[in-house]
Protein backbone atom coordinates (compact mmCIF):
# COMPACT_ATOMS: atom_id res chain seq x y z
CA UNK A 1 0.00 0.00 0.00
CA UNK A 2 1.27 3.46 -0.73
CA UNK A 3 2.32 5.71 2.04
CA UNK A 4 1.02 9.37 2.75
CA UNK A 5 1.68 11.50 5.51
CA UNK A 6 -0.60 14.08 5.23
CA UNK A 7 -2.31 15.75 7.86
CA UNK A 8 -5.59 16.70 5.95
CA UNK A 9 -8.64 14.57 6.06
CA UNK A 10 -7.99 10.82 4.10
CA UNK A 11 -11.60 10.55 3.03
CA UNK A 12 -13.70 13.26 2.01
CA UNK A 13 -17.25 12.41 0.29
CA UNK A 14 -18.92 15.14 -1.43
CA UNK A 15 -22.50 14.91 -2.76
CA UNK A 16 -22.18 11.35 -3.49
CA UNK A 17 -24.97 9.47 -4.95
CA UNK A 18 -26.40 6.37 -6.70
CA UNK A 19 -29.26 6.25 -8.87
CA UNK A 20 -30.40 3.24 -10.41
CA UNK A 21 -33.01 4.52 -12.28
CA UNK A 22 -35.08 8.06 -12.60
CA UNK A 23 -35.94 9.18 -9.31
CA UNK A 24 -34.76 6.25 -7.33
CA UNK A 25 -31.89 6.38 -5.42
CA UNK A 26 -29.93 4.02 -3.05
CA UNK A 27 -27.76 6.77 -1.85
CA UNK A 28 -28.34 10.21 -2.45
CA UNK A 29 -26.29 13.93 -1.84
CA UNK A 30 -23.86 11.66 0.87
CA UNK A 31 -21.06 14.23 2.10
CA UNK A 32 -18.69 13.53 5.16
CA UNK A 33 -15.18 13.56 5.98
CA UNK A 34 -12.91 11.07 7.52
CA UNK A 35 -9.61 12.04 9.77
CA UNK A 36 -6.25 10.30 9.80
CA UNK A 37 -6.99 7.72 12.57
CA UNK A 38 -10.07 8.00 12.66
CA UNK A 39 -12.99 5.36 13.23
CA UNK A 40 -16.07 6.65 11.24
CA UNK A 41 -19.28 4.70 10.92
CA UNK A 42 -22.69 4.94 9.11
CA UNK A 43 -25.21 3.48 10.83
CA UNK A 44 -28.85 2.47 10.12
CA UNK A 45 -31.18 -0.24 8.77
CA UNK A 46 -30.91 -2.65 6.55
CA UNK A 47 -31.57 -1.23 2.83
CA UNK A 48 -30.42 2.45 4.44
CA UNK A 49 -27.67 3.01 1.38
CA UNK A 50 -24.43 2.09 4.00
CA UNK A 51 -23.28 -0.74 1.60
CA UNK A 52 -24.09 1.19 -1.49
CA UNK A 53 -22.13 4.32 -0.34
CA UNK A 54 -19.06 1.94 0.77
CA UNK A 55 -19.17 0.19 -2.36
CA UNK A 56 -18.74 3.93 -4.35
CA UNK A 57 -16.12 5.02 -2.17
CA UNK A 58 -14.08 1.22 -2.67
CA UNK A 59 -14.62 2.14 -6.37
CA UNK A 60 -16.72 -1.42 -6.60
CA UNK A 61 -19.79 0.82 -7.79
CA UNK A 62 -19.54 3.81 -9.83
CA UNK A 63 -21.18 6.91 -8.73
CA UNK A 64 -24.14 8.71 -10.64
CA UNK A 65 -23.67 12.03 -9.20
CA UNK A 66 -20.58 13.67 -6.43
CA UNK A 67 -16.95 12.16 -5.50
CA UNK A 68 -15.25 11.12 -2.99
CA UNK A 69 -11.47 11.94 -2.67
CA UNK A 70 -9.43 9.36 -0.86
CA UNK A 71 -5.60 10.56 -0.06
CA UNK A 72 -5.74 13.58 -2.73
CA UNK A 73 -7.62 11.07 -5.12
CA UNK A 74 -10.75 10.92 -7.20
CA UNK A 75 -12.77 7.68 -7.35
CA UNK A 76 -14.35 9.33 -10.28
CA UNK A 77 -10.83 9.71 -12.22
CA UNK A 78 -8.09 7.77 -10.68
CA UNK A 79 -9.65 4.72 -9.33
CA UNK A 80 -6.72 2.62 -10.02
CA UNK A 81 -4.79 4.89 -7.45
CA UNK A 82 -7.69 4.82 -4.81
CA UNK A 83 -7.10 1.27 -4.57
CA UNK A 84 -3.46 1.68 -3.87
CA UNK A 85 -4.28 3.51 -0.44
CA UNK A 86 -7.58 1.29 0.59
CA UNK A 87 -8.73 -2.14 1.46
CA UNK A 88 -12.60 -3.13 1.63
CA UNK A 89 -13.98 -5.93 3.51
CA UNK A 90 -17.35 -6.80 2.85
CA UNK A 91 -19.58 -8.77 5.36
CA UNK A 92 -19.69 -11.84 2.70
CA UNK A 93 -16.52 -11.86 2.10
CA UNK A 94 -14.93 -15.16 2.46
CA UNK A 95 -11.46 -17.59 1.93
CA UNK A 96 -10.39 -20.24 0.34
CA UNK A 97 -11.27 -22.96 2.88
CA UNK A 98 -8.38 -25.78 1.41
CA UNK A 99 -5.67 -23.19 2.43
CA UNK A 100 -4.33 -22.92 5.33
CA UNK A 101 -4.64 -19.65 7.49
CA UNK A 102 -0.55 -18.54 6.91
CA UNK A 103 -0.96 -20.20 3.22
CA UNK A 104 -3.80 -17.38 2.34
CA UNK A 105 -1.97 -14.59 4.22
CA UNK A 106 1.25 -15.21 2.08
CA UNK A 107 -1.14 -15.47 -0.62
CA UNK A 108 -3.18 -12.10 -0.47
CA UNK A 109 0.47 -10.50 0.77
CA UNK A 110 2.03 -11.24 -3.08
CA UNK A 111 -1.62 -9.30 -4.16
CA UNK A 112 -0.55 -6.67 -2.25
CA UNK A 113 3.21 -6.17 -3.12
CA UNK A 114 6.23 -7.03 -5.45
CA UNK A 115 8.41 -7.45 -2.86
CA UNK A 116 8.99 -10.10 -0.75
CA UNK A 117 10.65 -8.39 1.77
CA UNK A 118 7.51 -6.65 2.29
CA UNK A 119 4.94 -9.55 1.64
CA UNK A 120 6.64 -11.04 4.62
CA UNK A 121 6.73 -8.05 6.52
CA UNK A 122 2.75 -7.96 6.00
CA UNK A 123 2.11 -12.05 6.40
CA UNK A 124 3.85 -11.80 9.88
CA UNK A 125 1.47 -8.07 10.77
CA UNK A 126 -1.25 -10.41 9.60
CA UNK A 127 -0.85 -13.03 12.36
CA UNK A 128 0.17 -10.72 14.85
CA UNK A 129 -3.28 -8.94 14.21
CA UNK A 130 -5.47 -12.62 14.13
CA UNK A 131 -4.24 -14.40 16.94
CA UNK A 132 -4.49 -17.71 16.07
CA UNK A 133 -1.09 -18.90 17.67
CA UNK A 134 -0.61 -22.54 16.16
CA UNK A 135 -4.24 -22.66 14.34
CA UNK A 136 -2.87 -20.81 11.84
CA UNK A 137 -1.21 -23.71 10.12
CA UNK A 138 -5.05 -25.40 10.41
CA UNK A 139 -6.79 -25.12 6.92
CA UNK A 140 -9.39 -22.40 7.44
CA UNK A 141 -12.44 -25.06 6.36
CA UNK A 142 -11.62 -25.71 10.21
CA UNK A 143 -12.00 -22.38 11.53
CA UNK A 144 -14.86 -21.30 13.33
CA UNK A 145 -16.77 -18.15 12.24
CA UNK A 146 -15.07 -15.80 14.37
CA UNK A 147 -11.33 -17.26 13.67
CA UNK A 148 -12.38 -16.94 9.95
CA UNK A 149 -13.18 -13.34 10.20
CA UNK A 150 -10.27 -12.34 12.10
CA UNK A 151 -8.36 -13.73 9.55
CA UNK A 152 -10.08 -12.09 7.14
CA UNK A 153 -9.62 -8.54 8.69
CA UNK A 154 -5.99 -9.50 9.55
CA UNK A 155 -5.68 -9.69 5.47
CA UNK A 156 -7.73 -6.65 4.75
CA UNK A 157 -5.49 -4.56 7.19
CA UNK A 158 -2.09 -6.02 7.34
CA UNK A 159 -0.88 -3.85 4.56
CA UNK A 160 -1.55 -0.75 6.31
CA UNK A 161 -3.95 0.80 4.07
CA UNK A 162 -4.63 4.86 4.22
CA UNK A 163 -8.70 3.58 4.45
CA UNK A 164 -10.04 0.53 6.02
CA UNK A 165 -13.55 0.19 4.69
CA UNK A 166 -14.84 -2.37 6.70
CA UNK A 167 -18.92 -4.10 6.16
CA UNK A 168 -20.26 -5.30 9.15
CA UNK A 169 -16.79 -6.33 10.57
CA UNK A 170 -18.47 -8.26 13.03
CA UNK A 171 -21.90 -9.75 11.75
CA UNK A 172 -22.70 -13.09 12.90
CA UNK A 173 -20.06 -13.09 15.79
CA UNK A 174 -20.23 -14.06 19.41
CA UNK A 175 -19.23 -11.04 22.21
CA UNK A 176 -16.00 -12.46 22.69
CA UNK A 177 -15.08 -12.66 19.08
CA UNK A 178 -17.08 -9.06 18.49
CA UNK A 179 -15.20 -7.45 21.22
CA UNK A 180 -11.83 -8.75 20.02
CA UNK A 181 -11.93 -7.47 16.74
CA UNK A 182 -13.63 -4.29 18.08
CA UNK A 183 -10.06 -4.05 20.38
CA UNK A 184 -8.38 -5.02 17.19
CA UNK A 185 -9.91 -1.71 15.17
CA UNK A 186 -9.38 0.58 17.90
CA UNK A 187 -5.49 -0.01 18.74
CA UNK A 188 -4.93 -0.01 14.87
CA UNK A 189 -6.97 3.38 14.74
CA UNK A 190 -4.37 4.51 17.53
CA UNK A 191 -1.60 3.64 15.53
CA UNK A 192 -2.87 6.24 12.59
CA UNK A 193 -5.10 4.03 10.52
CA UNK A 194 -8.45 5.42 9.33
CA UNK A 195 -11.15 3.44 9.13
CA UNK A 196 -14.68 3.70 7.43
CA UNK A 197 -17.12 1.04 9.05
CA UNK A 198 -21.16 0.33 7.94
CA UNK A 199 -23.20 -1.65 10.52
CA UNK A 200 -27.00 -1.93 11.79
CA UNK A 201 -25.91 -2.69 15.10
CA UNK A 202 -25.63 0.69 16.67
CA UNK A 203 -24.90 0.19 19.68
CA UNK A 204 -21.33 -2.00 18.87
CA UNK A 205 -21.11 0.79 17.01
CA UNK A 206 -21.18 3.51 19.47
CA UNK A 207 -18.53 1.87 21.40
CA UNK A 208 -15.29 1.52 18.32
CA UNK A 209 -16.71 4.52 16.45
CA UNK A 210 -15.40 8.31 17.16
CA UNK A 211 -17.74 9.76 15.05
CA UNK A 212 -20.87 8.29 13.14
CA UNK A 213 -23.36 9.14 10.22
CA UNK A 214 -27.11 8.04 10.60
CA UNK A 215 -28.47 6.92 6.99
CA UNK A 216 -31.60 6.17 6.36
CA UNK A 217 -33.43 5.88 3.03
CA UNK A 218 -30.00 6.68 1.35
CA UNK A 219 -30.15 9.99 3.25
CA UNK A 220 -27.27 11.03 5.40
CA UNK A 221 -29.26 12.54 8.25
CA UNK A 222 -26.80 13.54 10.88
CA UNK A 223 -23.27 13.18 11.56
CA UNK A 224 -21.34 13.58 15.37
CA UNK A 225 -19.11 11.73 17.80
CA UNK A 226 -21.94 9.20 19.89
CA UNK A 227 -21.59 11.72 22.97
CA UNK A 228 -22.86 14.39 21.06
CA UNK A 229 -25.76 13.08 19.71
CA UNK A 230 -26.88 11.28 22.74
CA UNK A 231 -27.09 14.82 24.14
CA UNK A 232 -28.40 16.74 21.14
CA UNK A 233 -31.11 14.06 20.68
CA UNK A 234 -31.59 13.97 25.12
CA UNK A 235 -30.95 10.25 24.46
CA UNK A 236 -29.62 7.05 26.34
CA UNK A 237 -28.02 5.40 23.59
CA UNK A 238 -27.81 5.30 19.36
CA UNK A 239 -30.70 3.50 19.22
CA UNK A 240 -33.04 5.77 20.32
CA UNK A 241 -31.02 8.68 18.58
CA UNK A 242 -31.43 7.32 14.99
CA UNK A 243 -34.86 6.59 15.77
CA UNK A 244 -35.71 9.90 17.13
CA UNK A 245 -33.53 11.20 14.02
CA UNK A 246 -35.29 9.17 11.60
CA UNK A 247 -38.93 10.18 13.09
CA UNK A 248 -38.24 13.70 13.14
CA UNK A 249 -37.22 14.85 9.71
CA UNK A 250 -39.36 14.23 6.74
CA UNK A 251 -37.21 12.03 3.80
CA UNK A 252 -38.67 12.52 0.12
Amino acid sequence: MAENNSSEAVLKVKGLSKQYKKGVYASQDVSFEVGRGEIFALIGPNGAGKTTTIRMISTLLKATEGDAIVDGHSILTEPEKVRQYITYLPDEAGAYKTMTGLGYLRFMAQIYTDSKEKAEEYVELGREICELGDRINDKIGTYSRGMARKLLLARAIMSRPSLAILDEPTSGLDIINALEIRRMIKKLAAQGMSFLLSSHNMLEIEYVSDRVGIIAKGHLLETGTPAELKEKYQKQNLEEVFEKVVTSREIS
